[in-house]
């Protein structure tokens, strides 16, 4: 039986990892050959790099509808770029407090198979001239390729869609290796949805190696399979290139923070009044109004359970402890509370209690998301306005009032 060659990268990756061996060890050690895949960066010296880049990513917003556009039936057109966020809000952005924004980027405008690394030179201009107002206001920005769950099952099925995205990525960095290496950093794919974490590994270590190639010095963000839990950040090995930073994403429990949400689990859209913290008696007026026994059941394990600050820090000093382990910089890009079925000062004590156990681990975080359903502001007549409940809950500085 003939084995693909994102498998040998997953079998290399896995005995290399076999063992006490430790990460500065391993990233001496040379890259992993891999079908044309670029020497990943391996000099001692560039060890530091991306623990000091990371201090760039300390406290940041996701910028989810830019580039992805969901919410606009016209799509991705220039008066969408133009409009939906705009140097007002980069500037709203940075009077809060925040130091970097995660650049949601849909890649099926620009991806196009068999020639997937002629990006077209005018979703190029958007990007340039989105990462440009960025850098202007002081921010860095993640660069975050946010794909559909097509394009992801592609992923995880083809070997040639995989090559053809490491094709694009390398295109992509190349065009961006001149911008500033201190604050524009490449993070290969949003929540892969790869069920088999060994192929992940494989297909991130190709896709490690293209961004490489491309951008030699820039900062790459690598994640875990499927959801990009923290649990999927605790499977992984580290990539053999010392310039890297991990992520994970963190909403625990989605019993309360995804109470009204339509997609993921088709029952959640049920879930209304799920409180925080939780306790066996407090749930049940929720868990009652669910009328599927085993659904109801999940909703009564959320409050024996017991969801608070100290079950959130135990969980988050696991990725920590991975981190320690390693000894490589980690960052929570995403974590917030869907704001349709959830009390507000619940919604509130939920991210304090998150935001609070990352800092006090020197994890950075960027909270999902700016303008959408678990927006920091909201819309009055077409104008960003700050929510000064999620502001204080994030320990930034509500904007001071326009005269």
């Amino acid at each position: 039986m003939t084995r693909s060659w994102i498998g040998l990268l997953a079998v290399a990756g896995f005995l290399v990892g076999f063992g006490n061996i430790s990460f500065a060890g391993r990233a001496q050690s040379g890259a992993v050959a891999a079908s044309g895949a670029a020497p990943m960066a391996t000099s001692g010296a560039s060890a530091g790099v991306a623990e000091r880049r990371a201090g760039h990513l300390r406290h940041g917003i996701n910028l989810s509808e830019w580039f992805q556009a969901g919410g606009d039936p016209n799509g991705l057109t220039k008066q969408h770029f133009d409009s939906a966020i705009t140097d007002a809000d980069l500037a709203l952005i940075q009077a809060m407090g925040f130091d970097h924004v995660r650049l949601c980027i849909n890649p099926a405008p620009m991806f196009r198979r068999g020639q997937a690394d002629q990006i077209p030179a005018d979703y190029l201009g958007y990007l340039d001239a989105a990462v440009k107002m960025i850098l202007a206001h002081g921010l860095a920005v993640e660069m975050d390729i946010h794909a559909s769950g097509d394009f992801k099952h592609s992923l995880a099925t083809d070997d040639g869609y995989v090559e053809n995205f490491a094709d694009f990525w390398r295109g992509l960095a190349q065009h961006f290796s001149s911008y500033d290496p201190e604050r524009v950093f490449f993070e290969i794919l949003n929540e892969p949805e790869v069920r088999d974490p060994y192929r992940w590994y494989g297909i991130e270590t190709k896709l490690a190696g293209a961004i490489r190639a491309g951008a030699p010095q820039h900062t790459i963000i690598a994640t875990g399979a499927r959801w990009s839990d923290d649990d999927d950040l605790l499977f992984l090995d580290p990539l053999r290139d010392a310039n890297v930073i991990y992520t994970f994403h963190f909403y625990e429990s989605h019993i309360f923070t995804h109470q009204g949400a339509t997609w993921g689990e088709s029952w959640w859209h049920f879930l209304r009044g799920v409180p925080y913290p939780s306790d066996p008696e407090n749930v049940m007026s929720a868990a009652n109004e669910i009328a599927d026994p085993v659904h109801r059941l999940q909703v009564v394990r959320y409050g024996t359970d017991r969801w608070n600050a100290t079950r959130i820090d135990k969980e988050i000093a696991q990725a920590a402890d991975w981190s320690a382990h390693w000894g490589v910089p980690i960052i929570c890009n995403e974590f917030g509370v869907y704001r349709k079925n959830a009390d507000p000062k619940d919604r509130a004590a939920w991210i304090t209690d998150v935001r609070t156990s990352l800092e006090k681990h020197g994890i950075g975080w960027a909270m999902w998301d700016y303008d959408g359903g678990f927006g920091v502001v909201t819309r009055e007549n077409g104008h960003a306005v700050a929510d000064e409940v999620t502001v204080r809950a994030l320990g930034r500085a509500m904007p001071a009032a326009k005269r």
